[in-house]
């Protein structure tokens, strides 16, 4: 087996560490009100303000780092092994970090987008699923009929079709309210915002990239 490529090794180290934190301060569920989550988490920017659970701008990165449970970390970094690594060793590590750290910002702007209009929820939003969503589609767009066989369902398939199924029940999910609890606008914030970075660097948008 390949080495993983060293940007996707380090960002699988830290949300270890990260949520061995979190086990150690006994923050382990994005309800709970320990110091981690609520300073760190993702909060609506209806939270009020001088609560301890206010919305501040780092939270924008910080919450893709904590998790609610083992299985959510377990997850989320089989996936960023399995479509970060072919992605990193195509892009290098400089672009491919900038574009995992795009998505999770685009992830978290879409998730405060429907929570504001939603009323905001009463506990943070957690997880790397926002970028790793991001990396789904980009490893979709760059390796289409590369087979891919997940963990659930056990279903082998091309890479742009499991992109459309999970895209589209991220969508459907939102949309309907299934699994509460599941930030599925998020993802999709996460694949939308991988799609319009990759479409800039391709010079596909009206705002073109510097040539060097």
């Amino acid at each position: 087996m390949p080495a993983i490529p060293p940007t996707t090794q380090a960002l699988i180290v830290v949300n270890v560490l990260v949520y061995l934190i979190q086990v150690a301060t006994g923050d382990l569920s994005p309800h709970s009100a320990h110091a981690v989550s609520v300073a760190f988490g993702l909060w609506s920017v209806s939270a009020p303000v001088g609560e301890p659970s206010e919305f501040h701008l780092w939270q924008l990165v910080t919450y893709s780092f904590l998790h609610g449970g083992t299985a959510h970390l377990f997850f989320n970094m089989l996936a960023l092994f399995m479509f970060g690594s072919d992605i990193e060793r195509v892009w290098g590590g400089r672009r491919y970090l900038g574009y995992y750290l795009v998505c999770v910002v685009s992830a978290a702007l879409a998730q405060l987008l429907v929570s504001s209009i939603s009323g905001g929820a009463p506990y943070p939003t957690i997880g790397a699923s926002g970028g790793v969503y991001g990396l789904l589609l980009a490893f979709g767009m760059m390796f289409p009929r590369r087979t891919v066989v997940l963990l659930v369902p056990p279903i082998p398939m091309p890479a742009w079709l499991l992109v459309t199924v999970f895209g589209t029940a991220e969508l459907l999910f939102g949309i309907t309210g299934t699994q509460a609890g599941v930030a599925h606008f998020a993802h999709l914030g996460g694949m939308a915002g991988g799609f319009l970075l990759i479409q800039y660097w391709r010079g596909r948008l009206p705002i073109k990239p510097r040539r060097r």
